[in-house]
Formats: structure tokens, sequence, C-alpha cells
């Protein structure tokens, strides 16, 4: 099991973005998309609320990218 190490920049950003409820935009590896703010992570999924309030579990390896909107 992949150690959730709060140390890690990329784990640092992550949680300023849940923290500061930072709109974002996640590219997948599918070439799909995801925007919303992400409600909590852990050390293998995001939790991503999107404009109509739905929450979406997205598995951290099937991310491509993460930027702020």
């Amino acid at each position: 099991m992949p150690v959730f190490n709060t140390g890690f920049p990329s784990i640092r950003q992550i949680q300023n973005f849940i923290k500061n409820q930072t709109s974002v935009e996640i590219g997948l590896m599918t070439s799909q998309t995801e925007e919303g703010i992400i409600l909590w992570q852990d050390q293998n999924c995001f939790c991503v609320q999107n404009n109509q309030k739905e929450k979406i579990l997205i598995w951290i390896q099937a991310v491509a990218y993460i930027k702020s909107k």
C-alpha cells in the first residue's frame, strides 16, 4: 500500500486546493477532463465535486494533470 506522505510538494499542493476550495481541472489519462473542487484525497483517490454537486472518485493513477481554474 502506498504511503501518504504530506512532505511531498504535490500532496501539499492538493491539500492547499482542498483547504482553499480552489476550482480545478483534472485531466485524465483517457483524455477526459473533470472540473470542480477536490473535497478530499487519500493515498489512492481524490473525491471531486463538480458543478452539478456530483461527487466523483478519481484514482490517482488515472490522473495526467491537475491545474487550478
